[in-house]
């Protein structure tokens, strides 16, 4: 068999090619990036950061902390004080859903018994992101972010 000579011309198709190719990988994940993209987390952050000190010192001042669990297709979520004491704030909103895109999430009613909030939800395995909004008896905001890790 006879070895063919690498000429020029060989080699420019070579270099195109790889070039041709990094560029179409380039472009493909440009486009996956800005077509998954959740949004803005704020319509004005300067307005949003001129409240945020104010925010969180009533927050903190409440002691609360929220925990998650996910079982048998449910989410449980509890609220307790700074001495572990459960609490039940006035009103719940979760959403539930990827850290990565909006695809997947929802927004499931919570209802109190025994102390917990439970909602029927069916996630699939991975790593989810919970935004938690509670208001306390007397009015003020809670909010934090959880993680949620479901198995199986």
């Amino acid at each position: 068999m006879a070895e063919r000579e690498l000429t020029g011309r060989h080699v420019f198709f070579i270099t195109a090619g790889a070039f041709a190719v990094i560029i179409a990988v380039n472009v493909f994940m440009a486009v996956q990036a800005v077509r998954t993209f959740p949004g803005l987390e704020t319509k004005n952050s300067y307005v949003a950061s001129q409240e945020f000190n104010a925010k969180r010192d009533a927050q903190l001042a409440l002691g609360w902390q929220a925990e998650a669990s996910y079982a048998d297709g449910a989410v449980t979520l509890v609220f307790r004080d700074q001495d572990g004491r459960a609490v039940a704030p006035e009103t719940v909103d979760v959403l539930i859903g990827r850290t990565t895109e909006a695809r997947d999430d929802i927004a499931p009613v919570f209802v109190l018994a025994g102390g917990e909030f439970r909602a029927d939800a069916d996630l699939g395995r991975g790593k989810w992101m919970m935004r938690v909004q509670a208001t306390a008896p007397d009015g003020t905001p809670f909010l934090q972010r959880l993680e949620l890790i479901v198995r199986g």
